[in-house]
């Protein structure tokens, strides 16, 4: 006995004229409603927005990367992150890591972007480092573990020295908290997150791997590395800061950022971090925050002057761990933006954590 088997009807088709509704065109529309009611009852609103967001974004592009100090630095770091290259660094640093990184089962090549920072700059490491690793053959979990590790380190060697500064104001082994929290998060980090969350990593003997040092004159190496430069801070750095910036101006034009400010410092107090400083690393620079730390070092609790190095020893400010990062790497990797910004937030919470254990428990021992 045959069954009829009942179709659901088809909907009836729309005709030409007339389109279903999309929820982004739902979206528009209220947000259209939105700018209409501006307008009526306080038509200075959308200018003043504009305004804040202009005020916002105008001293950090123009004043820090186009005329200042920090778009020099980037363009010089690319310079000599190639020049070394080329000398045969990253070769070098390849046979020095293959060791530690044979133990841990890893490409020895997720570690050279954490010493290119120290040496230079986070952008000018991420454009040198991610094609070395993808030259490398590492799967994405190495390269996410690449990005993890790199913000552990600071991103200007002046952010370094003033941090010294400060840590011999403050009357503390200068020695043994550099080699904690500069120099041992490098094969720390790689170690934890390759057991728990980036575990598609592979051991990889020196033979397999390529040569790093490109055959190319110095001249034409040089010139080309300026222009490489000065593409990454027009082309890539400054939009990524511009968004991040714009974001904070719109925050600060209705009200909401002066809290998530003062939130900040509650949280930097709690993880034995000084707050001012703290908040300064986070938000503007852990340069101007070290310089800053060192003039009151003496003044303050040397567990609070050990939490603020390490934190301003990072990939700090969120600017570069939700701007610029994720755009170098989108570029000179195979992660996708979204990709090597969750590696570079996860890297900046362990940063925090190491910063509340270096100066809670490690302090103590060091005065």
């Amino acid at each position: 006995m045959k069954t009829s088997i009942t179709t659901p009807e088809a909907k009836p088709a729309l005709p030409a004229s007339k389109r279903a509704w999309k929820r982004i065109e739902v979206v528009g529309i209220v947000l259209l409603c939105i700018c209409l009611l501006m307008l009526l009852l306080s038509p200075t609103s959308l200018s003043g927005l504009f305004n804040s967001i202009l005020d916002t974004v105008r001293p950090v592009v123009v004043d820090v990367f186009l005329t200042g100090v920090v778009g020099t630095a980037i363009i010089v770091s690319v310079i000599i992150g190639r020049l070394l290259e080329r000398l045969g660094f990253t070769d070098a640093l390849v046979r020095i890591f293959v060791p530690a990184m044979k133990l841990l089962g890893v490409n020895p090549a997720v570690i050279i972007p954490s010493v290119y920072n120290i040496f230079g700059d986070i952008n000018a490491a991420g454009k040198i480092s991610g094609p070395i690793l993808k030259k490398a053959g590492a799967t994405k979990d190495e390269q996410k573990l690449a990005v993890a590790t790199m913000v552990q380190s600071q991103q200007s060697f002046s952010t370094f020295m003033l941090g010294l500064m400060a840590l011999t104001f403050a009357g503390v082994n200068v020695f043994a908290v550099v080699l904690l929290a500069v120099f041992l998060p490098l094969v720390i980090v790689p170690l934890i997150l390759s057991k728990v969350l980036y575990r598609d990593v592979k051991r990889v003997e020196i033979g397999h791997l390529p040569t790093f040092t490109p055959d190319r004159d110095f001249m034409p190496t040089l010139f080309s590395a300026a222009r490489e430069g000065v593409e990454l801070l027009l082309l890539i750095l400054i939009p990524a800061v511009a968004l991040v910036f714009a974001v904070i101006g719109v925050l600060d034009y209705i009200g909401i950022w002066a809290p998530i400010e003062a939130g900040l410092g509650k949280v930097m107090l709690l993880f034995n971090i000084h707050p001012e400083t703290g908040v300064l690393s986070v938000l503007v620079s852990p340069t101007l925050a070290m310089g800053q730390l060192q003039s009151i070092a003496a003044e303050l609790d040397p567990s609070l002057v050990v939490g603020s190095f390490v934190l301003a020893s990072s990939g700090l400010p969120l600017s570069a761990v939700f701007g610029q990062v994720p755009v170098v790497w989108a570029e000179s990797s195979d992660l996708s933006e979204r990709e090597a910004m969750g590696a570079a937030v996860l890297g900046i919470v362990m940063r925090l954590a190491t910063a509340f254990l270096i100066a809670f428990f490690i302090t103590p021992l060091v005065v």
